[in-house]
């Protein structure tokens, strides 16, 4: 299925995470439906968004955190884009630091998991039929890694919350192992900020957005945890892992120092082989040591 004629719904996408993966979707081709409960954060995902782009761009004012604002914005979606192949859901936020738990009160603890899972929940349960029974169609959840260590005094709550949305996805890529649909994780466990907002190891929140891009527009993987911890690992966990058996083998002949130069063969030939490297690859995270050999594909 062309991506022009698939419509990717982004949990969270107005926020720093799900911005940068709209923007990326968008440039693919993908069109997108955004669905927050600010609309001024919709505004500035609009304006952020590449021009040409924001027709294919659909934002909706709803409240995924709640089951009747859920189902409510659902019809508003569906009325609006008419399908749903593909969903990401980045909901939440990234940092809480309130203080030691015995400072803290059983209201902050309910606001915290509300945040993280109950709204994770809620939208997976509302949005999760559309795309169930379609083999062509990916639920991509993108979580973080603090709920596997307490990442600093007085974060604790954070890593609470954010263990339960990993116990949840675990939950459902165990009681639901024949989906038709494809189920990943994109676990960070890192920053993640704008090019004004990065720190050391920090990930671009663009290059974040390209890499899922990537996971979303090859739907031959399932059931899988990719692991970011730097980087780096936006291309080679998430998009070398997501090469089938023939992209690998494309991708090893023509990275290769042996590897023949277009003006060897036909113009047909060339077209194919530049149809194949954009189809598989990310300009902006691809090894620039091989770049060179497909230069023509990205003037």
């Amino acid at each position: 299925m062309p991506n022009s004629d698939r419509v990717v719904l982004a949990l969270g996408g107005a926020g720093t995470v799900g911005s940068g993966l709209v923007k990326a979707l968008l440039d693919q081709g993908f069109k997108v439906a955004v669905i927050s409960r600010d609309s001024s954060r919709l505004e500035r995902l609009r304006s952020f968004v590449s021009p040409n782009t924001k027709d294919n761009l659909t934002t909706i004012v709803g409240n995924v955190g709640s089951e009747e604002g859920a189902e409510q914005a659902k019809q508003a979606l569906l009325k609006a884009v008419g399908k749903v192949t593909d969903i990401v859901s980045s909901l939440g936020f990234s940092w809480w630091q309130g203080g030691p738990p015995h400072t803290q009160s059983l209201k902050d603890l309910q606001w915290v998991v509300e945040t993280l899972l109950f709204s994770t929940f809620v939208s997976w349960k509302a949005f999760f039929p559309l795309v169930r029974d379609d083999p062509n169609s990916t639920y991509t959840f993108i979580t973080g890694g603090a709920g596997e260590k307490l990442l600093m005094p007085g974060t604790g709550f954070l890593t609470v919350g954010a263990a339960s949305t990993l116990s949840f996805c675990q939950v459902l890529r165990e009681e639901y192992p024949d989906v038709s649909c494809k189920l990943n994780q994109v676990k960070i466990n890192t920053g993640v900020g704008t090019p004004e907002r990065m720190a050391p190891g920090y990930l671009n929140h663009l290059d974040l957005g390209e890499a899922v891009t990537a996971l979303v527009g090859r739907p031959n993987t399932s059931h899988t945890v990719f692991t970011i911890n730097c980087p780096a690992d936006l291309k080679t966990v998430l998009l070398e892992r997501t090469f089938n058996s023939s992209s690998r083998v494309f991708y090893h002949i023509y990275t290769s120092s042996s590897a023949p130069t277009f003006t060897e063969h036909s113009q047909r030939k060339k077209k194919i082989y530049i149809f194949f490297f954009c189809l598989f690859s990310s300009p902006r995270i691809m090894n620039p040591v091989y770049a060179h050999r497909f230069n023509c594909c990205f003037k």
